[in-house]
């Protein structure tokens, strides 16, 4: 008698389920995304079809677009001995952030995963950079190294290691490679911390069975943590590439693109080009090269990784 009430009162609730509360049902989850959606539309989309079409057209100074010009703004860009120089030091700058903070943030992050004491307080201190807004490090790391009151000099004549003041950037190259340590420095947390998640989330069964089995240090590294941790680094990689290859505010705090353009990148170049020159449609085309190499570089690098976790 409770089996066939029961199941009378299911069928009935069943009924009650209006094929109009079927389909919204169906079209919910797209009707809550939808603002996202229009956000990202108004916000990203839009701007880079302008930009797509003001790298397309014939733009005045006043940032007016005359009419269609076809590839003569890529043509004027790719022409320039400077886009060339420009381009070289966006992807030396990129490749040297990216690569060596995403080693420097591994091996932060394997240190970080371990029990000691003040750990905590560690992981609060390797935090602050990336807390630290760009252009305050960058304004911070351009009075360590001046020659004449710079706090570099300072601190080594005061332990005796030198006995008069050291012009740490004597030459462009000098310079970009400050820079670059600059960008790595405050790049460093944010793998840490991405790297530190993925390596508390692995189940330490994995390393007591290796461990069973004879597995040394390093075996356990490159079978057990690095496959662990892939997705962790392909997201890391994959944001610091698009955050760094974008990167303006360190360039520009410390050196501006100078002397001649020799620090520039691409972000920066197109700066000078659109504000400093009044050619905006050269601009536009510079940005839109940058995009499409990004572009490139992200789907190249998910596709390997893709294909690595396949095998």
């Amino acid at each position: 008698m409770v089996t066939v009430t029961v199941q009378a009162v299911t069928k009935h609730t069943k009924r009650e389920v209006s094929p109009v509360k079927k389909k919204f049902k169906k079209v919910e989850p797209y009707i809550w995304i939808l603002p996202s959606v229009l956000l990202m539309a108004v916000f990203i989309l839009v701007p880079i079809v302008f930009v797509f079409r003001m790298a397309l057209s014939d733009v005045s100074k006043a940032g007016l677009i005359k009419g269609f010009a076809g590839l003569e703004n890529f043509r004027k860009v790719t022409s320039s001995s400077v886009f060339a120089m420009v381009l070289k030091n966006t992807l030396v700058w990129t490749v040297a952030v990216v690569g060596i903070s995403t080693l420097l943030g591994f091996i932060l992050a394997i240190l970080l995963n371990n029990e000691f004491k003040g750990r905590k307080l560690a992981r609060a201190v390797v935090v602050f950079p990336w807390a630290t807004t760009l252009i305050v490090q960058a304004s911070i790391w351009k009075f360590i190294i001046d020659t004449d009151y710079g706090t570099l000099n300072t601190l080594l004549m005061r332990l005796g290691i030198i006995d008069h003041a050291i012009n740490w950037t004597p030459t462009a190259g000098a310079y970009f490679a400050w820079e670059i340590a600059c960008g790595i420095f405050v790049t460093i947390p944010f793998v840490t911390f991405t790297v530190l998640s993925g390596l508390q989330s692995i189940d330490a069964s994995y390393y007591e069975a290796a461990a069973v089995d004879g597995a040394s240090y390093w075996q356990k590294m490159f079978r057990i943590t690095i496959p662990l941790v892939r997705p962790n680094l392909t997201i890391s990689t994959i944001l610091n590439i698009i955050y760094v290859f974008n990167s303006f505010p360190i360039i520009w705090t410390i050196t501006k693109g100078d002397p001649a353009n020799r620090t520039d990148t691409l972000v920066t170049y197109l700066y000078k080009l659109a504000f400093y020159n009044g050619k905006q449609g050269q601009a536009a085309a510079v940005s839109v090269i940058g995009f499409l190499i990004l572009l490139l570089c992200a789907s190249l690098y998910m596709v390997s990784v893709l294909k690595k976790g396949d095998e």
